[in-house]
């Protein structure tokens, strides 16, 4: 399975703002936007030139960019090495996630092999280990059968990140729309995309298994270390309803969870009920972090990708700050921006993240 990166700047295109609503007081505006320290937990740089950064910094971003077991991404040593030579030059600004190979993991030799990459890429600043949808959507066992998060094999991993206090970002299954017909989908950009990669579209594999099933092996595996750290990347896969999401968060009441790449299906609820998912950011306003899940193509010019990223960023802003009718390309309607109160969106964009990754922006490892 190919990773659904999306390009924000396509998403972007003719996106408009309709007139601007008076703004509340208690809610930050678009004037406070560069004043404002702000963290996006969800990128993945592949270049170690410090434009980006750079147009970062100016714009009060941290980032978090995470490693990937993807074969479109370069290779995880080089991922590695790139987010090693960021954090090294921008030690207050970078910290970074390692990930691991699942290739061989039915083999003898791979879970010391997998224990002694992550021990070194921890000693190197790794602050988390990210696991991938690969697993219960490609890895497959000597039987040809998928094998899902919950399987034994990983679980001395699990117990070890547990063990050390290391937070175990998961990213598991896909969209619920994915497992939907495409005039049943939530989103433009998903039904756009699934049309084109019908390859990819689990309405037309029922071989495959069901969102429900990958859902219910990502469960047991948290349920089975109480002690682990979990981060639900992506909203934990559970973006369709934010109902169903806080049962998740209740369920897992140590476990927190990313926005990233998930803002359209979260405003495909809020043009249906503002409210519900305004009170459901300031009910769980200590589960929740702000990512974007932006990803620098390969050979992308670090400044480009700054200069998409501010687009972005800005959007993302203004639905979770203000109270402006916003049209964006993921959805055929206008949504009303949720206008959060400054204090959910201050964990929202820093505190929480800085909670879930203690000093991880301090400086060098």
């Amino acid at each position: 399975m190919r990773s659904f990166v999306f390009s924000f700047a396509a998403l972007l295109c003719g996106a408009a703002s309709f007139p601007v609503h008076a703004a509340d007081a208690a809610s930050y505006t678009m004037a406070d936007y560069a004043g404002v320290a702000k963290i996006d937990v969800h990128l993945h740089l592949h270049d170690e030139a410090p434009a980006f950064m750079a147009s970062a910094k100016a714009q009060n971003f941290k980032v978090l960019t995470i490693n990937v077991d993807y074969p479109d991404f370069p290779p995880l040593d080089d991922q590695q090495r790139v987010a090693i030579a960021l954090k090294k030059q921008f030690p207050q600004d970078v910290a970074w996630v390692a990930s691991f190979s699942v290739a061989g993991s039915d083999q003898p030799a791979w879970l010391a092999a997998t224990r002694h990459r992550l021990a070194g890429s921890t000693q190197a600043g790794a602050v988390g280990v990210k696991v991938w949808k690969n697993i219960g959507m490609d890895l497959r066992d000597s039987d040809k059968q998928l094998v899902m998060i919950d399987d034994a094999r990983f679980a001395p991993l699990f117990d070890d990140l547990a063990r050390q206090g290391i937070p175990l970002l998961g990213h598991q299954g896909e969209p619920h729309n994915c497992w939907l017909p495409l005039n049943k989908m939530t989103t433009n950009n998903d039904r756009a995309y699934f049309k084109a990669h019908p390859q990819y579209h689990m309405h037309r594999h029922p071989e495959m298994p069901s969102w429900e099933a990958q859902m219910a092996a990502r469960d047991r595996m948290v349920a089975a270390h109480p002690d682990l750290h979990f981060i639900g990347v992506h909203l934990a896969s559970l973006e369709r309803d934010v109902d169903e999401l806080a049962a998740f968060l209740d369920r897992f009441p140590t476990a927190v969870v990313d926005i990233a790449a998930r803002i359209g299906q979260v405003q495909f609820q809020s043009q249906k009920d503002r409210e519900r998912v305004r009170q459901f950011f300031i009910k769980y306003q200590d589960r929740i972090m702000y990512g974007s899940d932006m990803a620098q193509a390969p050979g992308q010019d670090g400044a480009a990708l700054g200069r998409e990223a501010e687009q972005v960023w800005r959007m993302h802003w203004r639905y979770f700050n203000t109270s402006d009718s916003i049209k964006v390309a993921d959805l055929d309607k206008p949504v009303q921006g949720l206008g959060l109160p400054r204090e959910v969106v201050d964990k929202l964009y820093r505190t929480n993240a800085e909670r879930a990754f203690p000093g991880a922006w301090g400086g060098q490892p």
